[in-house]
């Protein structure tokens, strides 16, 4: 069903007809047709939705739907809502949400409900503890087989995953975990504890959501447990969660590395000043870094009167030592960002890119000579001026590009923000000093 027939269906009051088509469509599928009704009609729509489906189609849209929609349901709609979302998708929606309405939703709730998501609101954000859900099969140690089974059958509508199930003490420290699989081919009688693991990764509450990600990743989780500073059993994160940071991690790189403050909204949904607010300190910044650019070629401003050639090629050798330092940033930006280098690695990064630039410098320099003698038709002296300042130009960019990310790492900022805008100021201060201390040597000016 496509947008236009329920709009039409809409109008032609043919309600049953939505029902019964909405009942044969996946979650995700309604709520991508539906998140673009006006307020009116979306809120018509979902209440035909069955109970069932509800909430897995609440989740499934927008941040800014699903506000408009909570508002607009009664308060018993919204809290027979919140009571079927999982603990972690209602407190993303709660953190989006004026404190008002926070309060006024939460009083229509369960007192258990109530509880669970107050406590992850309390964790800071992008930490495990505000990513977790508290909807986990929990078996305590003494249990046989048969009894744990019978305890997930009884529970089977409140768990996140049915992946592994987490035993603890009757303290709810946690002890290891048993995997489905073993649960169904043991003997009943058999006791928990003997078909336990040890749990070899475990995630604290107060873990940043970054590394989070880099766990599930290297070793190819589906669920892991989370636990408070006593050990104890608090939670659960699921790959979902996880797919949910590792773009929410990339986005935020991206625009860093493009000399953008991060932003929560998708493009469509942001403003055009909110927008402006995101890009303008950035451009600032790196208008008022250029001007050591201008003042640089200022101060050589005779050698360029003397030979108004060496004018022509400032461009080509800004905008090659800017894209070769882009290159070196974002390899090494990636690389630290993958955990495959660490500050220990610095001198063996420098190594590398300064062979790496030694080849892309000569390479790119040979190719410029003959093209400055056949096309361009300047004396063999300014073709050597401009081809070792272009290798050494590769040269420095690339130890900029590869080390800044390093530092920025080291010192506690994020790598991305020395990507290519900032990288490609340096570079073109850089490029611009060593191209006229060349020429001022070889040309005697």
């Amino acid at each position: 069903m496509e947008l236009d027939t329920i709009k039409n269906l809409l109008e032609e009051r043919k309600l049953t007809e939505i029902k019964k088509a909405l009942n044969e469509m996946n979650e995700f599928d309604i709520a991508e047709i539906i998140e673009d009704l006006p307020e009116q009609s979306l809120v018509q729509v979902f209440r035909l939705l069955p109970k069932t489906m509800a909430a897995d189609v609440f989740v499934n849209l927008d941040e800014d739907v699903q506000i408009k929609l909570i508002t607009a349901l009664t308060n018993k709609e919204a809290a027979s809502i919140i009571e079927d979302l999982y603990t972690d998708d209602a407190a993303d929606l709660f953190e989006e949400m004026p404190a008002v309405m926070v309060t006024k939703l939460l009083s229509n709730v369960s007192k258990e409900t109530r509880t669970s998501i107050n406590k992850l609101l309390r964790y800071p954000d992008n930490s495990a503890g505000s990513l977790m859900a508290m909807e986990y099969i929990h078996l305590k140690k003494g249990l046989t087989i048969k009894e744990s089974i019978a305890r997930i059958r009884k529970q089977k509508d409140e768990f996140v995953s049915y992946d592994s199930c987490f035993v603890t003490d009757n303290e709810r420290k946690l002890l290891g975990f048993v995997d489905v699989k073993n649960l169904l081919i043991s003997d009943p009688e058999t006791m928990i504890d003997d078909v336990m693991e040890e749990c070899e990764h475990v995630l604290d509450t107060m873990m940043d959501q970054e590394e989070v990600a880099n766990i599930f990743q290297d070793y190819d989780y589906n669920t892991l447990p989370v636990v408070d500073s006593e050990k104890r059993l608090v939670g659960v994160i699921t790959i979902d969660d996880v797919i949910d940071i590792m773009e929410e991690e990339t986005t935020e790189d991206i625009e860093k590395m493009a000399a953008i403050t991060p932003s929560d909204k998708s493009y469509m949904k942001t403003g055009v000043f909110e927008t402006w607010k995101k890009r303008i300190p950035w451009l600032l910044l790196l208008m008022i870094s250029a001007a050591f650019t201008g003042g640089i070629i200022t101060h050589f401003e005779q050698a360029l009167s003397t030979y108004v050639v060496l004018t022509a090629f400032i461009p080509m050798l800004m905008d090659t030592g800017g894209n070769a330092g882009s290159q070196a940033s974002v390899s090494v930006i990636r690389s630290l960002s993958l955990n495959e280098i660490e500050y220990k690695d610095t001198f063996k990064v420098i190594w590398k890119e300064l062979r790496v630039s030694l080849l892309c410098g000569i390479t790119l320099a040979i190719a410029n000579f003959a093209k400055l003698l056949v096309f361009d038709k300047v004396s063999m002296q300014i073709a050597f001026i401009v081809c070792i300042t272009l290798v050494m130009t590769v040269a420095v960019a690339k130890l900029i590009g590869s080390s800044l990310p390093i530092l920025a790492k080291k010192i506690g900022f994020d790598p991305a923000v020395m990507a290519s805008p900032f990288i490609t100021t340096i570079v073109d201060a850089c490029s611009l000093l060593i191209y006229f201390r060349i020429a001022s040597m070889l040309l005697g000016i």
